[in-house]
């Protein structure tokens, strides 16, 4: 069965939540950035070994009073649209709920409070709320380009691992346990280290041989590095730029859709 559209006081909170062409759904939106801005910052000054000496209580208050906060703002989202589920399951949606789960994981194991910093992603909003359309326009070619390159760049990674076990072993056996590569494991991550051009050091080849072999792989890891950008540059070659609006679905809340759009592109729910 298909879900009825919102209406009466549900599609003006809909409107207020989701549009940010109107005054009221513009300065909802503002108050809600400056809101992520604060809270975010409140996370950051308490892990100040100082400031938490002094205002940890403050801190943890404002925490948990953004947290009960945006709870009840993702809540009226979910309420408002005619998809809830479908938002939930959506990108922003899932930003959202990631964004107040810290702090109630935090009763149960201590210290996750800090993945409230997740909350920054909900800054991606202030696209919309700039009406800067050409901006959500391009993060749609990029979303579109490195999708049509998965596959690909699948394939890729999975001959560098392949790559990096084999190396890993070779290294094991010249180098072994007298120089720091006491199993194969630690030698595969070596091998990782050296391939990205990393390079801590904890770990370095002492003979020849293996100082040999090390040079071969970090040559080879500059070529690497260039593989995935030029696979993703040949896809956003080939995505077709179009223009875009802000308009959101009173469905299921998607953004994205071109300027004389009737209906979803998501869901078939009309605009």
């Amino acid at each position: 069965m298909t879900p009825l559209p919102p209406s009466g006081w549900r599609r003006q909170l809909q409107e207020v939540i989701f549009e940010a062409d109107t005054p009221a759904g513009k300065a909802f939106d503002v108050a809600l950035l400056f809101s992520i801005v604060l809270s975010v910052g409140a996370v950051l000054l308490e892990s100040v070994a100082e400031i938490r000496d002094h205002y940890g209580l403050a801190l943890r208050l404002v925490e948990w009073g953004f947290t009960v906060l945006f709870t009840v703002e993702y809540a009226l989202r979910l309420i408002c649209v005619g998809r809830p589920l479908r938002y939930a399951s959506s990108f922003y949606g899932i930003v959202d709920l990631l964004a107040i789960l810290p702090t109630y994981l935090s009763l149960v194991v201590a210290g996750t409070h800090s993945l409230i910093v997740i909350r920054a992603l909900r800054l991606l909003r202030v696209f919309r709320v700039l009406k800067l359309a050409q901006f959500v326009g391009e993060a749609a070619v990029l979303r579109s380009a490195l999708r049509a390159s998965s596959r690909k760049i699948t394939i890729f990674l999975g001959t560098v691992l392949t790559l990096v076990l084999i190396l890993g072993a070779v290294m094991y056996l010249i180098e072994g346990e007298a120089s720091g590569f006491t199993s194969i494991p630690q030698s595969i991550y070596w091998a990782i280290v050296t391939m990205t051009t990393v390079g801590y050091g904890d770990i370095a080849p002492q003979t020849v041989v293996g100082k040999i072999l090390a040079s071969t792989v970090m040559i080879i890891g500059y070529g690497i590095i260039a593989v995935p950008t030029g696979i993703v540059t040949v896809e956003l070659a080939q995505v077709r730029k179009r223009s875009i609006t802000t308009q959101a679905c009173p469905q299921c809340a998607a953004e994205g859709h071109d300027p004389d759009a009737k209906f979803c592109k998501y869901c078939g729910a009309e605009l």
